[in-house]
């Protein structure tokens, strides 16, 4: 009665999706496009890639993770045509946070510089300028572009030593304890294919309060003063005034981290996700 399909909006991973839900269309079937990344918009620039995603879209309906992410579609999908359902994540146990003396920063990605690795570094800088006691650990995989031992250059090169640490990889029940052992999660991603990032909901899972940047679904999954802070992109100065009233204020943070658990509570449960995709397929059939 359906066919529930999970393509890619660009790139050349999206040809082949295009050919499989153009054969899916020939032979008669009704298509349900769940999108988890974006791009439309930009690469509908080509001519080529214009022409394609109006067939690609034709007769289809398409699953959104939120109304942020709308404008990239709409010049081939009709609003009435698009329903939304935002990721979820599996409850997990979480521990109690414990007092930290020197408030506790945590950056959690692969050191990609487009993830704002290098932004995050330069406003530590200032936070360091400005006489604020801090300590920020990074958690992520090396990347071509950013290997442990260029890391640690830039962090030195900055004067961040005592600040700024490195603490390799981190999985599992390893990588929840860097979320239980931190105060503030920052992420300010410019990455052109951020749409709705994950470790944003385990952040907001485990209380944190979290600075990240407007950039795919972020501005709906942080409310802007209230469950963290959404900044600039590609801008030290931003990030540092964002984090600098959560280092001065264990109260804001925690003020901040109860509304973001909260809101995971609310919107962003696995069991939540289930039950809003599972709605939407009945409709649809």
């Amino acid at each position: 009665n359906l066919v529930y399909v999970t393509p890619n909006a660009c790139g050349s991973a999206f040809y082949k999706d295009f050919l499989v839900v153009e054969l899916i269309k020939f032979w008669g079937g009704k298509v349900v496009l769940h999108f988890h990344n974006k791009g439309v918009e930009k690469n509908s620039r080509s001519k080529i890639n214009n022409y394609l995603y109006k067939l690609f879209f034709r007769n289809a309906k398409i699953v959104l993770l939120s109304k942020v992410l709308y404008p990239d579609f709409q010049k081939f999908v009709k609003e009435d045509d698009v329903y939304y359902c935002p990721n979820g994540i599996p409850e997990i146990e979480t521990k109690a946070r414990t007092h930290h003396p020197i408030c506790r920063i945590l950056f959690l990605s692969n050191l990609i510089i487009s993830k704002g690795l290098l932004d995050l570094l330069d406003a530590c800088k200032i936070l360091l300028d400005r006489n604020l006691a801090f300590k920020c650990d990074i958690v992520g995989a090396e990347t071509d572009e950013m290997s442990q031992t260029r890391l640690e250059q830039e962090i030195r090169n900055r004067g961040l030593a005592s600040n700024v640490e490195y603490l390799g990889k981190k999985y599992g029940e390893e990588k929840n304890e860097c979320f239980d052992n931190s105060d503030i999660f920052v992420f300010p991603t410019y990455y052109p294919n951020e749409c709705f990032p994950i470790v944003l909901l385990e952040a907001m899972q485990h209380g944190l309060p979290c600075v990240s940047t407007d950039e795919g679904a972020i501005p709906d999954i942080i409310d802007d003063g209230k469950t963290g802070i959404v900044v600039q992109r590609h801008n030290p100065n931003s990030i540092a005034n964002a984090i600098q009233p959560l280092i001065e204020s264990e109260s804001l943070r925690k003020e901040m981290g109860n509304a973001a658990r909260s809101k995971y509570d609310k919107f962003y449960r696995l069991d939540t996700f289930e039950q809003q995709l599972s709605a939407i397929l009945r409709q649809l059939v």
